[in-house]
C-alpha cells in the first residue's frame, strides 16, 4: 500500500517553477530518498507531503487523505533544514512543548523524551539550554523531536548536515531499526552515499523527477557503477 502518493505535482515560488509535473508513490515501510543538489526542489516537495506549503498545481497524499490535513500531521514527523527549536529553552522543556503539541500525556511524554534523546546520544545534554548547543547538536536534537510521537511517516530533510561521521552511521542504523519497526521514511539528501542506504529513491533536478528506483535499478539502467555517475547520466538524458 502507498503511504504517498504526489500526482501532477508542480509549484511555483514568483516566476521561478520550483517543481514540474512530479509524480511519486512511496510505499508502506520503505526509506525512500529525494536525491539532488541544492535547488532541486527536494525541500519544496516534503515541505507539500508535510502539508506545509499547498501546490499550485496536483495533489500529494498522505495514507489516502488529501494534504494539507490537521489530523494527518500527528501521524508525520517532520525534520526541517532549518533547525525550529527555542534557544532560550532547555532541551527538556523544548521537546516537552513539542509532546504536548502532539498530544502525549505527562508520564508517556517524560518517558519519550529520554528514549529520543538517548538515541540522538545527547541524554547528557537534557537539561541544558539550546542556545549552549553546536549546530551538530541541534541537528540531533531536531530529530528527536520529529521522532517524539513515535510517527506513521518519517520526513527527514537533510538530517545529517553538519553531523560527523560516526554519529552519522549510528543516525543510519537507527533508521533501518525504525524501518523494521514499520516506519516509512523520506529523506532528502545530496550526498551519494547516504542516498545508497535508501530502499528507493527519486532522482531530482531543475525541479523534475529524472529517474526513481533502487540504487541497484538506476545503476543498471544507467549503465553505471556509482550513484554519482547514474545521477550524471539521467541528468544529461534531461538535456
Amino acid at each position: 500500500m502507498d503511504m504517498v502518493h504526489v500526482k501532477d505535482v508542480a509549484h511555483s515560488f514568483g516566476r521561478e517553477e520550483v517543481l514540474k509535473e512530479v509524480n511519486l508513490s512511496i510505499q508502506e515501510g520503505e526509506i525512500f530518498g529525494l536525491l539532488g543538489p541544492s535547488g532541486a526542489g527536494k525541500t519544496t516537495l516534503v515541505k507539500m507531503i508535510v502539508g506545509i506549503l499547498e501546490a499550485d498545481q496536483g495533489e500529494a497524499w498522505v495514507k489516502d487523505v488529501k494534504m494539507p490535513s490537521l489530523e494527518q500531521m500527528k501521524v508525520l514527523g517532520y525534520m526541517a533544514q532549518s533547525d525550529a527549536l527555542y534557544n532560550e529553552l532547555s532541551a527538556r522543556e523544548n521537546l516537552d512543548f513539542f509532546g504536548s503539541i502532539y498530544g502525549l500525556r505527562t508520564k508517556k511524554r517524560k518517558q519519550r523524551i529520554e528514549e529520543v534523546m538517548n538515541i540522538v546520544d545527547l541524554y547528557d545534554h537534557l537539561d541544558k539550554p539550546v542556545q549552549k548547543y553546536s549546530g551538530g547538536m541541534k541537528r540531533r536534537l531536531s530529530l528527536a523531536a520529529a521522532l517524539l510521537h513515535e510517527p506513521d511517516l518519517l520526513i527527514l530533510d537533510e538530517p545529517t548536515v553538519g553531523i560527523d561521521p560516526i554519529l552519522r552511521q549510528s543516525i543510519w542504523n537507527e533508521l533501518k531499526r525504525w524501518q523494521q519497526n514499520g516506519t516509512t521514511i523520506i529523506v532528502t539528501t545530496h550526498v551519494m552515499d547516504e542516498a545508497g542506504k535508501c530502499d528507493r529513491l527519486a532522482m531530482l533536478r531543475d525541479g523534475y523527477v529524472i529517474a526513481t528506483g533502487s540504487p541497484k535499478e538506476l545503476r543498471e539502467k544507467s549503465h553505471t557503477e556509482t550513484i554519482e555517475e547514474a545521477f550524471l547520466a539521467y541528468g544529461g538524458e534531461k538535456g
